[in-house]
């Protein structure tokens, strides 16, 4: 089990220890509660079981079998037949880009890596990055770090978003010191 497991592992028992409840107890309140949206679920769990914002997150995407890595398993579905969807067609050349970003951050450390249905989620404590084809000719890196320098790359995005900065692609050569640096601060505030 890797340490990833492990964080998660810990997190849901001492979500259970702090409620007090089971997690089949804690899923059948999901199920029955009569709230279909993550967010609306969370909050609710945030507000009857007083649990923090990363506790009733984790809770909501365990009993609902909703995070991407973990849904994609309950579908017999591995990482690479996601990415395979993720860049077929006209995406397919976008590729490179994703394998070059992720062979840099993989040096870092430790992190979970969550499919989604068009892009890939990075996370430690919290989202660090969110990478994926924009369009079938540009590939964007979604960078969560509270500030970073201005910069022409850099594309500030509006506050509330899953990011804080994008960074636009066309090609493997764009990913550099100066953006694998960026991907860097932003994996260390996140965990």
């Amino acid at each position: 089990m890797s340490s990833v497991e492990q964080a998660y592992q810990t997190q849901l028992n001492n979500i259970q220890t702090k409620t007090g409840k089971s997690l089949d107890e804690l899923t059948a309140i999901i199920k029955n509660c009569g709230l279909t949206k993550h967010g609306e679920i969370r909050e609710m769990l945030m507000r009857n079981l007083g649990l923090g914002h990363g506790d009733a997150n984790t809770l909501v995407h365990f009993a609902l079998k909703s995070d991407g890595e973990r849904a994609a398993q309950e579908k017999g579905l591995s990482a690479d037949s996601i990415l395979d969807e993720i860049y077929s067609g006209a995406k397919a050349n976008l590729r490179p880009i994703h394998e070059k970003l992720m062979e840099a951050i993989s040096r870092f450390g430790e992190f979970e890596i969550a499919p989604k249905k068009g892009y890939v989620s990075l996370r430690r404590k919290k989202q660090f990055a969110m990478l994926g084809p924009a369009t079938n000719t540009r590939f964007e890196l979604g960078i969560n770090i509270k500030q970073l320098p201005a910069h022409e790359r850099l594309i500030e995005m509006p506050p509330g978003g899953m990011c804080n900065f994008k960074v636009k692609l066309t090609d493997a050569s764009e990913v550099n010191d100066e953006l694998i640096g960026w991907a860097r601060q932003a994996y260390d505030s996140a965990g």
